[in-house]
C-alpha cells in the first residue's frame, strides 16, 4: 500500500486518538457527582505526594480519574502549593476547585508533642500554637494524674478546639496505639503495665534510640528487682521543677540534688516513682516492655552522648575515671 493511501488513514487514526483524550479528559474534569452537595473534611497529611492525595481523592468518590486531578495540579502549577491540613471538599466541586481548595488554609492547626515532655510543656506548646479557644490551666487540670499518657504524636486541632477537645483526642490516640496497638506486647510481659509505663518515662529520659532504650530498661529492671535504688537523673530534674534562669523543666542535677526530700528522688528511694516523670513515646514504651536481658547494672554517658556499661560498680568507676574525668 503506497504512503499516500496509508497517510490519510493514519491522520484519520490520530484525530480520532486526539478526539478521545480531549473527550477522556473533559469527561474526568468534571465532578465526580453534580447532585452530592455534602462536604467531607479530607486530611492532608504533612509531606504526603501528590500522587498519593490523587488516589485517596478517587477512592474517597471526590474526583474521578486520579490521573486527570494529578494533570490538572501539574498544569495548573500548584505540585509545591499543595498544603497539609484539613479541607471541607464535596464531589460536586471539579478537580481544578479541589486543586486550588487545597493550596488554600486550613482552620486546622497541626500540633507535635515531643517525646518526654511532661505536661506543663505540653501545655505551653500548645498554648502557642494558633488554638482560639485553648486554655493551658484547663488542659492541666483535665491532664493532673495523667503524666505518661499524654501520648507523644503529631495531632491535627481545628483552631477552635477547646482543652477538653485537645486533651480528649491525645487520650484517644494513646488508647489506639499504646493501649490496643500494644495490646500483644502488654500481655506477654513479665511486668504490670503501670509499672512499665512508669519506667518508660525514665528510660525516655535517659537513653536515645530503641536499642539504646532495652539496654537501659534491661539494667533499671535489674536494679528494681534486686531493691537497688535506680539512681537515674531525670527524677531529680523532675523534683526540681522549671528552673527560671536556664528556661527549662530538665536542667542537670548537681550532687546537692540528690538529698531532695522527694517520693520521686530516685537516689534516696528504691523502686519506681509513684507515677511517670514524662510522657514517653512508643519506642521507650516498647522497651520497658521487651527490656533487654543483660547483667549490667550500671551505665552513664560520656560528654560526647556516648553511653557504656558495667555489670558491676568496679567496672563502673573504671568508666568514669576513662570517660568522665
Amino acid at each position: 500500500m503506497s504512503f499516500k493511501k496509508v497517510f490519510p488513514l493514519i491522520s484519520i487514526m490520530f484525530l480520532v486518538l486526539v478526539a478521545g483524550l480531549g473527550g477522556y479528559f473533559y469527561i474526568f474534569s468534571q465532578p465526580a457527582s453534580s447532585e452530592e452537595m455534602a462536604k467531607s473534611n479530607f486530611v492532608v497529611p504533612r509531606g504526603q505526594a501528590v500522587s498519593v492525595i490523587a488516589s485517596r481523592l478517587k477512592d474517597g468518590g471526590l474526583v474521578k480519574s486520579s490521573i486527570v486531578f494529578r494533570w490538572v495540579v501539574k498544569q495548573e502549577g500548584l505540585e509545591n502549593k499543595l498544603q497539609s491540613g484539613s479541607f471541607k471538599l464535596s464531589p460536586n466541586m471539579t478537580p481544578a476547585e479541589i486543586a486550588l481548595k487545597l493550596t488554600q488554609g486550613t482552620d486546622d492547626v497541626w500540633v507535635t508533642i515531643l517525646e518526654g515532655w511532661r505536661r506543663e510543656q505540653v501545655a505551653t506548646s500548645l498554648a502557642e500554637h494558633d488554638l482560639n479557644s485553648f486554655d493551658s490551666l484547663e488542659f492541666l487540670n483535665l491532664t493532673i494524674g495523667q503524666e505518661g499518657k499524654i501520648f507523644p504524636d503529631t495531632y491535627l486541632f481545628a483552631k477552635e478546639s477547646t482543652a477538653a477537645t485537645v486533651y480528649q483526642a491525645i487520650q484517644s490516640n494513646f488508647e489506639k496505639k499504646v493501649e490496643l496497638g500494644l495490646a500483644k506486647e502488654i500481655g506477654q510481659s513479665d511486668r504490670n503495665f503501670d509499672d512499665a509505663l512508669i519506667m518508660a518515662s525514665l528510660v525516655e529520659r535517659e537513653a536515645k534510640g530503641y536499642e539504646e532504650m532495652r539496654h537501659v530498661a534491661g539494667i533499671l529492671w535489674n536494679r528494681y528487682d534486686i531493691g537497688m535504688a535506680l539512681q537515674t537523673d531525670a527524677t531529680l530534674q523532675y523534683v526540681k521543677g522549671y528552673d527560671a534562669q536556664t528556661e527549662s523543666w530538665w536542667e542537670s542535677p548537681t550532687g546537692a540534688d540528690k538529698t531532695i526530700d522527694s517520693p520521686f528522688n530516685t537516689y534516696l528511694n528504691s523502686g519506681l516513682p509513684p507515677y511517670p516523670i514524662s510522657n514517653p513515646g512508643l519506642e521507650a514504651i516498647e522497651a520497658s516492655l521487651n527490656p533487654l536481658d543483660t547483667e549490667d547494672l550500671y551505665y552513664l554517658h560520656d560528654r560526647s552522648g556516648a553511653i557504656h556499661y558495667g555489670q558491676n560498680l568496679e567496672e563502673h568507676n573504671a568508666n568514669v575515671q576513662q570517660y568522665l574525668r
